[in-house]
């Protein structure tokens, strides 16, 4: 029996597997993953065609380098070129590939496709004010931000723990209205419950160096008040949670809040 012809690889489809590979988690980018398949065949591809990419894309993580992590090392230069021109343009190409990710499973400009529940594809509407009157674009890159960001702390608070998603939040490091460049980089994200959002934007809290939560004198004085004090205290001095790959916080992000928004 004669073989298929290989579908070739062509930019669209490279960018849908470049913004699934932000959101699934490590470990998890095999053929028979639910996701993979459902994706793949909306492409027009294998599961296992998908799944080959994605470890490819894997092996080219700064994260996963850094940790001496392999993908199957065998990426091609059409890999690497669309790996770093995607980094280097997210404003633009995470816009984009949420777009190619949505004309994949509907037309209809008011869904957005969700990944939040594990193995799961849903179409969902924004339930949000600032997503719900936003224009189209803008919606698909606040949507790949806010589902990158989530998937990749396993869809849990790095500080609390909380994963009902509802409740949480990609929060921005440094400000989504000051920064425009860095409003759709997964490493100026931090996937917080709605009341630690609320005090980090307000900087009541911060983290340290090492990512250990401080909290601010002014929240301090606040106590005592059992409620909030459960929600904050037990957290004071603890690391929070790190996403297994390239949505880890930057570092230099993480000092600009410490010293610019925090208020000790």
């Amino acid at each position: 029996m004669a073989k298929s012809t290989p579908v070739k690889w062509t930019r669209e489809h490279l960018l849908v597997a470049l913004n699934l590979y932000c959101k699934l988690p490590f470990g998890s980018f095999n053929a028979s993953n639910a996701v993979v398949k459902e994706v793949a065949a909306k492409m027009g591809r294998s599961a296992s065609s998908l799944a080959m990419k994605l470890c490819n894309l894997a092996s080219l993580d700064p994260v996963h380098i850094a940790r001496g992590v392999k993908g199957l090392e065998v990426s091609s230069k059409q890999d690497r070129a669309i790996w770093d021109e995607f980094h280097s343009n997210l404003g633009t190409l995470g816009e984009e590939s949420e777009q190619r990710l949505h004309d994949l499973f509907t037309q209809d400009e008011r869904l957005e496709v969700d990944f939040l529940v594990r193995g799961k594809v849903q179409l969902v509407t924004p339930s949000g004010p600032t997503e719900t009157q936003a224009t189209v674009k803008v919606r698909r890159g606040q949507q790949f931000f806010r589902q990158t960001v989530l998937n990749s702390y396993d869809v849990r608070c790095c500080i609390s723990g909380i994963n009902v998603p509802r409740l949480l939040v990609a929060s921005h490091i440094k400000p989504w209205g000051k920064f425009p460049a860095e409003r759709l980089n997964p490493r100026n994200g931090l996937c917080l419950s709605s009341l630690h959002d609320a005090a980090f934007d307000a900087g009541l809290i911060t983290l340290d160096a090492r990512l250990k939560v401080v909290l601010s004198t002014r929240l301090r004085k606040f106590f005592p008040q059992p409620a909030l004090e459960q929600n904050f205290v037990p957290f004071e001095g603890k690391p929070i949670r790190l996403p297994e790959k390239l949505a880890e916080p930057d570092v230099d992000f993480i000092r600009f809040h410490r010293e610019e928004i925090f208020n000790s």
